[in-house]
């Protein structure tokens, strides 16, 4: 059955990755699953026919067959199921890689969001300047505990799993704020995820859309 994702008809990023639907393409190319691209519009996303797929009017949603998700966890996750290279055979790492999907999400992403909400909208509030540096702080405080539990590995449990493409798709927020260059280990932990020849096909996808290029390679 054909995959089909759907992808900003224009992403706000101008195409460096940081749309959610890489997340998804990333782990379709680790996995060597071929998919489709639907792309949207920010006006079609709001339309019941989008509504459907995904109540909340955002992207990335995934098509196969009768099946339609929403949500990138849950999204990746659904492709480690079902194809191997994402999630590991012995069922006590794959518990592991899967409780590091939620981390990224659920523990690490909240602060960096929040970052990156308080710089695009909130400078010109008359509180921005003290709210900032704790906001910042916030996200020193995640990455420490994240460093120190990384330490020198290459990746979070043993060997690479959906748990760290969810959780280097997070830190690749960080990488213009300059705060993950305060932890070298986790700034290499990155660099080692965007060297991943199925990240990289996934970028120069999402990339070559925002450019009108066709990807390289």
């Amino acid at each position: 059955m054909t995959i089909t994702i759907t992808a900003f008809e224009q992403s706000p990023d101008g195409g460096q990755g940081l749309a959610r639907d890489t997340r998804v393409r990333w782990a379709l190319e680790e996995v060597g699953q071929p998919y489709e691209v639907r792309l949207v519009s920010f006006r079609a996303m709001k339309e019941p026919a989008h509504l459907t797929l995904h109540p909340f009017g955002q992207i990335p949603t995934y098509e196969e067959g009768d099946l339609a998700l929403f949500e990138t966890g849950s999204i990746v996750f659904h492709i480690g199921e079902r194809h191997a290279g994402l999630l590991p055979d012995d069922a006590n790492a794959r518990a592991r890689a899967i409780t590091w999907m939620f981390a990224a999400l659920n523990t690490v992403e909240p602060t960096i969001l929040e970052l990156a909400t308080a710089r695009l909208l909130e400078g010109d509030k008359p509180w921005y300047e003290e709210r900032l540096p704790l906001v910042e702080d916030r996200v020193r405080s995640r990455l420490n505990q994240l460093s120190a539990r990384l330490g020198g590995a290459d990746w979070l449990d043993g060997a690479f799993s959906a748990g760290d493409l969810m959780m280097v798709s997070v830190l690749l927020r960080l990488k213009s704020s300059g705060i993950l260059n305060e932890f070298p280990n986790l700034a290499g932990y990155v660099v080692r995820g965007e060297a991943r020849a199925a990240y990289k096909r996934a970028f120069a996808a999402q990339l070559a859309i925002n450019t009108a290029k066709r990807p390289t390679g």
